[in-house]
């Protein structure tokens, strides 16, 4: 038994998910060099609350257009192919928010920015999913969210150190995103095919090549095996065919999970970190100062999750993240509103963050990665992670409107009600998936 736990090649597999993981730094990129940026941009553009609620959220419009050519380009050329147009979109349209003229050219190139992160968080978790063998795959996709966490952190340094550079200071903060989106290409083109894809595409000699590299002779057979059963019978699906009655709970499971991620409403405190702290009184270098603090909690306690979650499982993390926010945001909300010291306020948001990143923010990305069946996965992830950003677009335009109508304090009542909805959900529909090979949580979760 004890020659079967570990039948792996760990450092090849730990090695191809961090390079393919690297999509989700662009992710963090562009979630925290706009906090920074929003300063500067509002005196640039002279931005009103509806300017600035779709400002931030143009990424969100971009980020679904990317999801669907992601979709298209996963299924036909490979994810591999997918992920080299996001690194080479992402970089191309960080130059041109660096040089935009007007604040119509910065939204197009913002939208553009937004197709290359889309495609990558589609593709880089549900990549590391089909590529991870069972007992680590918790872990593996949750290094997507690590660097998405190194992306944000990293990036509120540089804002913090660019912040003082004059006006133009927001170009250099945006400019600076070619250089992991080229770093991202070029170890993109080290990677592998998916194995599950290449199966799909009738190249299985191809897929057996790449198995060979990540576990021994009995994993690669057995596995064979489960993705030819998974996949028998397999024609080009269609969306439609996302929403077939055997898929639809599984498939309603991760949609639902997708947008609760983003109306959990984590996300106004990255995006509008310096907003919240401008309500009380705080001044522009203790504002891009809080940011920082927040990169910090958010990658300890990312790093905490990747522990537990195929120790502790991705059930109990998603129940204690939800009721948890409950909680804080409740007392964030009667803070602000009482006009509590910026200490206590930090705190609350800190104690936010290290729920969040302990739970929800990987957790949703395992999840979606997992359960859908191999004939579906590409699709049905499309579906899931538009809704995604979909929602996040509502959550990030809304915010400064309803911030304005109902104070800084309004929107996180709202945002408690919707954790503790998102609780009951996890508690009452979702399984846990730790530890079951992919086919074995398809016959777990969809035949039976």
């Amino acid at each position: 038994m004890t020659n079967q736990i570990k039948p792996f090649n760990n450092v090849y597999i730990t090695g191809i998910s961090f390079i393919s993981a690297l999509g989700g730094y662009l992710f963090g990129f562009d979630f925290a060099v706009i906090s920074g940026a929003l300063p500067f941009l509002r005196k640039e553009f002279l931005l009103d609350p509806v300017w600035e609620g779709f400002l931030t959220g143009s990424l969100a419009l971009g980020c679904i257009a990317g999801c669907l050519l992601a979709g298209n380009i996963a299924e036909k050329y490979g994810r591999r192919p997918g992920l080299m147009v996001a690194a080479f979109i992402f970089a191309v349209s960080s130059l041109g928010i660096a040089l935009s003229k007007g604040l119509v050219f910065f939204v197009i190139m913002r939208f553009a920015a937004g197709i290359g992160v889309g495609m990558a968080s589609m593709l880089c978790p549900m990549y590391i999913a089909e590529i991870s063998p069972a007992s680590v795959r918790g872990r593996n996709v949750a290094i997507n969210q690590l660097t998405v966490v190194l992306g944000i952190l990293i990036t509120n340094l540089c804002n913090y150190f660019l912040a003082d550079k004059g006006v133009d200071a927001w170009r250099w903060m945006f400019g600076l995103g070619v250089i992991p989106s080229a770093i991202f290409l070029i170890g993109v083109i080290w990677l592998p095919e998916s194995p599950r894809w290449l199966v799909k595409a009738g190249k299985p000699d191809k897929a057996k090549q790449v198995l060979s590299k990540i576990g021994a002779t009995e994993f690669v057979n057995t596995t064979l095996k489960a993705i030819e059963k998974s996949l028998s019978g397999a024609t080009k699906q269609s969306y439609k065919a996302v929403f077939a009655k055997a898929v639809r709970p599984a498939v309603l499971v991760g949609i639902t999970l997708a947008v609760f991620q983003q109306f959990c409403g984590i996300n106004v405190v990255f995006n509008y970190t310096s907003t919240i702290f401008a309500s009380v009184g705080s001044s522009l270098n203790q504002q891009l100062f809080e940011t920082v603090s927040i990169g910090i909690v958010n990658l300890v306690f990312t790093l905490l999750a990747m522990w537990q979650v195929d120790k502790l499982g991705r059930r109990p993390l998603m129940l204690i993240g939800s009721l948890g926010l409950s909680v804080l945001y409740i007392a964030l909300a009667f803070s602000l509103q009482s006009h509590l010291a910026a200490g206590i306020i930090s705190i609350l948001v800190l104690l936010a963050i290290s729920i969040y990143a302990t739970s929800i923010a990987p957790i949703t990305w395992v999840l979606i990665s997992e359960i859908f069946p191999n004939k579906i996965r590409s699709e049905a992830s499309t579906v899931a992670v538009v809704s995604l950003w979909g929602a996040y677009f509502i959550l990030v335009f809304t915010f400064p409107i309803l911030a304005k109508v109902l104070g800084t304090y309004g929107p996180f009542y709202l945002y408690a009600a919707i954790c503790f909805c998102g609780f009951l959900f996890v508690k009452t529909k979702v399984k846990e998936t730790k530890g079951q090979t992919l086919e074995e949580l398809e016959d777990n979760l969809i035949r039976h």
